[in-house]
């Protein structure tokens, strides 16, 4: 029999992936090759189209943490594919032998590979800068390739959605890591990012000194307050010059979205990521945004 610390250790450490496995939710039953079919005939990671007048900057879709190119932007992919967007998902963070779900690995890693994916973007385009949409860990860690990479010279604008800015404490959950020695080297050791996103970790430590922005980039965070999963949901916030911070049910009292809707499939959200694309054509909105 395992002595029982070593039963709590591993339960505790179970239990935060088993909750963070909605960070968001994907799903195993697509294949490889439906997820490329899916997103090809959705339009978007077409490295043939050249951004119009309208709009001149291609937009780069960053999903989340257990999230996927395909199954994250099923949604909010063909909204803007649709209006006339360049648009195009990567996946990142991935582990040896764990298919499907990504956004796994060590952040700082994971934004290296975001700034590979966007000098080819901009390569296939033509463009001089990308706007980037990230959902949940995909709205916080462009921010590393933003201070720390060079970034902020390749994109205009980060939006947010439901981003992990300054940790998540999934409903408390990690405020239990304490009482199971070694739950914590154990989360790291096998998915680094979950342990990336503990509030107080040595990644956000490092990311958030010395402010939240970086000159030269627009900012906007929408979130929800019905999310279980980056809490308490005002922690998502920035604070600086070009920030927007928004909470949906500011524009729609009736969003009950939580942190997988917001991000997969809330038109109400999704109209508010346009509106942060083209402020200069922005529509107020409402909740009336979801026949849109």
């Amino acid at each position: 029999m395992l002595p029982w610390k070593r039963v709590l250790r591993s339960a505790a450490a179970l239990l935060l992936a088993a909750v963070a496995a909605t960070l968001p939710a994907a799903t195993a039953a697509h294949g490889a090759a439906t997820a490329t079919a899916t997103a090809s005939s959705g339009g978007w990671n077409d490295y043939s189209c050249k951004p119009s007048t309208a709009h001149p900057r291609p937009v780069v879709l960053v999903h989340g943490t257990f999230g996927n190119s395909v199954d994250n932007w099923l949604g909010l992919a063909p909204y803007l594919t649709n209006r006339g967007y360049c648009v195009f998902s990567l996946d990142y963070g991935q582990l040896p032998g764990v298919p499907f779900f990504h956004g796994l690995g060590p952040i700082d890693k994971s934004a290296e590979q975001l700034d590979r994916f966007v000098d080819k973007v901009l390569a296939a385009t033509g463009a001089g800068e990308v706007d980037l949409v990230g959902h949940s860990q995909g709205g916080m860690m462009p921010r590393h390739y933003l201070r720390f990479l060079g970034g902020a010279a390749e994109v205009n604008a980060l939006i947010g959605l439901a981003p992990s800015n300054h940790g998540a404490t999934l409903s408390g959950l990690t405020h239990l890591l304490p009482y199971f020695p070694g739950a914590e080297e154990l989360l790291s050791a096998a998915t680094p990012a979950l342990a990336d996103q503990i509030p107080g970790s040595a990644f956000l430590t490092k990311l958030n000194e010395g402010g939240d922005t970086v000159p030269g980039v627009r900012y906007t965070v929408i979130t929800t307050k019905y999310d279980q999963v980056v809490t308490p949901y005002r922690s998502q916030f920035l604070s600086g010059p070009n920030v927007r911070n928004v909470l949906l049910q500011d524009l729609c009292p009736v969003d009950l979205s939580e942190h997988v809707a917001i991000g997969l499939f809330d038109r109400i959200a999704f109209h508010e990521v346009a509106n942060a694309l083209d402020p200069a054509r922005a529509k107020p909105t409402t909740c009336a945004s979801v026949f849109s």
